[in-house]
């Protein structure tokens, strides 16, 4: 592709040499720079690429966008200033994979909690609709059967419209996507043409990187704030951010609520550990799903399938078939007569909701075992948090190491014991090692007990000082179940 058909997709302050260059590819990376690059030289958090400028030109970039040019520069190498290289970059690669977001239906998912289940479920349940679907999400991204490794919830811009370009010539009509506040602040999803967006609620997350709840709530609001008139904006009126969202949204508004008056709205029937029956818009339906939270969940995903076309009864129909997202309140049987829930909840509120939803089918009946910890290196005014929610629903907590990361996890865990008076205390005992910790859970079990393992779900390793070692939840329950 021409250089100067790259170049019309953005603000361009100044070019030092010719946009005659035929362009072969677009890298952020140094490292990965081909042969007629054009190498975008980020500011990170941690590196600036424009250290790398040098770098680039030697492994055959034949164009550099850098918000500086260089006062060193190759006569044959074409400089273009930008203001911002974070704005320009999801510009440039949209264009250079052919804009594959205008080429099929892009949804996007936003929120603290909520956001893998929505925009996995929509993606099955637009499958089972005879729809050839891709997902962008935490747990893996996929283009139709075929999985492809996930490392972030929302991919860097280069990596996001390969992905994009790949459904668009595998023939999918809709992607659905999960869009983190990170990304959104870094304009990661920037060029994208977005067919709707999905609010889900706000809650205390990241504010190691966005500082302020506010900072944070902005950054989600930007997403709606972006999105075209031709689009629509479905938002959880039960969550108070959830109309400051749309204020400012051009997009078609809808609300989705499971206690007051909205666009579209539930109610639950009845509830068991199998599963659920719903009224969704006076319309009953049995669902494979248990909590409150999950209701919202599927009521979003049922406003946006309305809003993409589809008819009430087929959605209900394929509803009706959709299965829990992997370690999301994902239930282990133990030959006993005990249930291990295991769930990706690592925020306050996610805690909270789960052990509501436990509490709900429970009916007073068994004791609840909660199994938890928190991430090293990550924002440590929620550890005391959520100390205190396992210990507000739970009979006994057990604190335990999650992902250290570089932290040492006692340090982690003495974080977390000091949201805790004397009182709550006496409930808790702690144990560093993740699996003595399962293991102990178990042995305190009865028939009809539940034991909530917390904090990983999906996730099958730890990380410890940079090395990620292989461990699963899931796995370790049902060797200790089936021991």
């Amino acid at each position: 592709m021409k250089l100067e058909t790259l170049l019309k997709s953005i603000k361009v302050l100044n070019i030092a040499g010719s946009t005659e260059h035929e362009i072969t590819g677009v890298n952020i990376d140094s490292r990965k720079v081909e042969n007629g690059h054009m190498f975008i030289a980020m500011r990170g958090t941690q590196v600036d690429g424009h250290a790398y400028i040098g770098k680039a030109i030697e492994s055959g970039a034949k164009a550099v966008l850098c918000e500086e040019i260089p006062s060193d520069i190759n006569d044959d190498i074409t400089y273009i200033q930008v203001e911002s290289c974070e704005d320009s970059v999801g510009k440039i690669a949209s264009v250079f994979y052919g804009e594959p977001s205008r080429k099929l239906k892009l949804v996007g998912v936003t929120g603290t909690n909520g956001k893998t289940t929505i925009a996995t479920l929509l993606y099955n349940m637009f499958r089972k609709l005879g729809y050839k679907c891709g997902l962008l999400s935490t747990v893996c991204n996929y283009i139709e059967d075929e999985p492809i490794a996930a490392s972030h919830t929302t991919p860097d811009p280069i990596a996001l419209n390969i992905l994009l370009s790949k459904m668009v010539d595998a023939g999918c009509q809709f992607a659905f996507m999960e869009c983190s506040s990170h990304a959104i602040a870094q304009k990661r999803i920037g060029g994208q043409v977005f067919a709707g967006g999905i609010f889900t609620n706000l809650t205390r997350d990241h504010m190691d990187y966005h500082k302020t709840m506010e900072n944070y709530r902005d950054a989600k609001k930007a997403f709606f704030d972006n999105l075209p008139k031709n689009a629509f904006a479905i938002t959880n009126a039960d969550d108070k951010n959830g109309m400051v969202m749309t204020q400012n949204c051009k997009a078609n508004v809808k609300t989705y609520s499971t206690r007051s008056m909205a666009d579209f709205k539930a109610k639950v029937l009845e509830s068991h550990f199998e599963g659920m029956y719903l009224e969704i818009n006076g319309m009953e339906v049995g669902v494979q799903f248990i909590g409150k939270f999950n209701v919202s969940n599927l009521l979003a995903v049922y406003g946006a399938a309305i809003m993409l076309g589809e008819k009430p009864e087929d959605v209900l129909v394929a509803m009706s078939c959709l299965k829990s997202v992997s370690g999301r309140l994902e239930p282990i049987y133990s030959p006993d007569g005990v249930t291990a829930i295991v769930d990706y909840a690592h925020t306050p509120d996610a805690l909270a909701n789960v052990l509501t939803a436990i509490h709900e089918v429970l009916g007073g009946k068994g004791s609840v075992i909660t199994v938890c910890g928190a991430g090293g290196n990550r924002d440590k005014g929620k550890r005391p948090l959520m100390a205190q929610e396992a210990v507000r629903q739970s009979d006994r907590v057990i604190i335990t190491s999650d992902n250290p990361r570089f932290e040492e996890p006692q340090d982690i865990i003495n974080d977390m014991l000091a949201g805790l008076d004397s009182q709550q205390q006496k409930k808790v005992i702690s144990i560093t090692d993740r699996k003595e910790a399962i293991r102990t859970a178990c042995m305190m079990t009865q028939k009809g007990d539940v034991i909530l393992v917390a904090g990983k779900g999906h996730e099958d390793y730890q990380e410890i000082k940079g090395v990620k070692y292989h461990f699963d939840d899931k796995e370790v329950i049902n060797g200790i179940f089936n021991s």
